[in-house]
């Protein structure tokens, strides 16, 4: 028995979550986009209260899009988690300092471009964790083996 108390899939269940959240947010910034590119009466009344004229709409939903883009690449979803994140920050600062409106929506958007920004580097920690185990001989605490292999490598005269 090893001390580690990690599910026998929970790498497995880590990576269908990851998945369903860049499928959310994939959804939720083609939509958004659509909606920019489709001249939605209510996203123009809200690029018109910005003040900043409607060519911000046609390069927001282009951000968009090429964070959706990025984000559906393989090994590129932290990039991409990065890219939609930043935009959903300038949305919240949008709807608190400009707009003076609930920024929910935008909060949850970027919670989740959080999440997948968190889930590589957990994935990456635990790969390292699991090769170490390896290499020091895979079982029991990786501390007391680590302590253990330094022991005999200082006994050791050449």
């Amino acid at each position: 028995m090893t001390g580690s108390l990690a599910l026998p899939h929970a790498g497995k269940a880590r990576s269908v979550v990851v998945g369903a959240i860049q499928s959310v947010l994939a959804f939720a910034f083609v939509a958004a986009a659509g909606a920019k590119l489709a001249n939605v009466p209510a996203i123009v009344q809200v690029f018109r209260e910005i003040g900043l004229g409607q060519w911000l709409r046609y390069a927001a939903a282009l951000v968009e899009t090429a964070g959706v883009v990025i984000l559906i690449v393989p090994g590129a979803a932290a990039l991409g988690g990065l890219w939609l994140g930043a935009t959903m920050v300038f949305a919240v600062c949008a709807h608190l300092f400009i707009l003076h409106s609930n920024p929910s929506a935008a909060l949850a958007l970027l919670a989740l471009c959080l999440a997948v920004l968190a889930a590589p580097r957990r994935a990456r920690r635990s790969a390292r964790k699991a090769t170490l185990s390896e290499r020091l001989g895979g079982t029991g605490s990786t501390a007391y083996l680590l302590k253990e292999n330094q022991t005999k490598s200082t006994h050791s005269v050449v």
